[in-house]
């Protein structure tokens, strides 16, 4: 009888040894829509990397690029009800679930790196707080090289844009095709190049990254570098899961956000003339818009920003007006 006690503690202590990595190391999947090579999923691949390794492995991160979780407009969600516990969106995709989520995309708001992240910075507060009221925390935001215009043909006018099978991908974008009299088509990054393969669209605005991702040379001809605003993903994790970790857990993934943010903004601003000099070598029309165009695309901006700020109404009209003091 003496020996029970021995082999049930001997079983017991199996039983810890065993459940003990399962406790010590806790795995997160992140859904992102743009492909593993886009710069924006390298950096969640790097953000991920620093978590693991400032965490001493106890949190791994995967990253799943290309919508091969889930498609960009439902990721959100996804990470809202739990189905993933952390995720990467274009946050213009939601505007029409508050405006200040694409105040990013207002065209000619904010046209260079400096003036996109000052802009950040005054909308930020209100970003956060819409996110924290459906249970998500931010982590960080990156932008994409500013939005150029693609088209098989000469755009010298708003007027040449009439009646173009226009791809859209947030309100703004399907605004401006209603504006100039083009067909709006959603399409996101995704399935952007069987779209414009099988037809479906042959004009968007897009930055070079997307174009080049898209091997948009294989189908279109002409690009204007309009630069009309700079988007931004935001990268955002489920509030509760995120309270429910240790304090040091905690602590090290705000510091690899804070080191991704900062990669994110630096990369891009360096990466923004290499993509339209591959499309150049590609053997596409890389040209500035003609005065004509940029006049036009100036007054849909001033309709686009008048139109937020009504919707908007004076949180907007407050964050504008902090972002033109800074």
């Amino acid at each position: 009888m003496k020996h029970y006690p021995t082999l049930a503690f001997a079983v017991l202590g199996l039983a810890v040894c065993a459940a003990a990595p399962a406790q010590a190391q806790t795995k997160w999947n992140l859904p992102a829509a743009y492909p593993a090579d886009n710069p924006h999923t390298e950096n969640l691949s790097a953000f991920a990397k620093d978590v693991e390794a400032a965490t001493g492995g106890k949190l791994q991160i995967t990253v799943h690029p290309a919508a091969s979780l889930f498609k960009a407009p439902e990721i959100k969600r996804a990470v809202a009800t739990g189905q993933a516990q952390i995720g990467e969106v274009l946050i213009s995709l939601h505007e029409n679930e508050d405006p200040v989520f694409g105040i990013d995309v207002v065209p000619f708001l904010a046209t260079s790196f400096p003036e996109a992240k000052k802009l950040y910075l005054a909308s930020k507060p209100a970003i956060e707080k819409k996110l924290d009221s459906q249970g998500l925390k931010l982590l960080f935001a990156v932008p994409w090289a500013p939005q150029g215009l693609y088209a098989k043909k000469d755009i010298n006018s708003a007027e040449d844009m009439k009646g173009l099978k226009w791809r859209a991908y947030n309100p703004g974008t399907a605004r401006i095709g209603e504006l100039v009299g083009a067909q709006s088509v959603t399409v996101q990054a995704a399935e952007l190049p069987q779209a414009l393969a099988t037809g479906v669209v042959n004009s968007l605005m897009t930055s070079g990254a997307t174009g080049y991702d898209s091997k948009i040379w294989e189908t279109l001809t002409h690009y204007y570098d309009t630069q009309a605003w700079i988007p931004k993903n935001i990268t955002f994790v489920n509030k509760a899961v995120f309270d429910a970790l240790d304090k040091p857990t905690q602590d090290a993934i705000l510091k690899a956000a804070a080191t991704a943010e900062e990669r994110g903004w630096k990369n891009w601003a360096e990466k923004a003339k290499w993509y339209t000099d591959q499309l150049a070598a590609k053997g596409m029309k890389v040209q500035p818009p003609s005065d004509k165009l940029k006049s036009d695309l100036k007054k849909i901006g001033d309709q686009l920003t008048a139109d937020w700020l009504k919707r908007a109404g004076p949180d907007g009209e407050a964050i504008v007006a902090n972002y033109k003091k800074m």
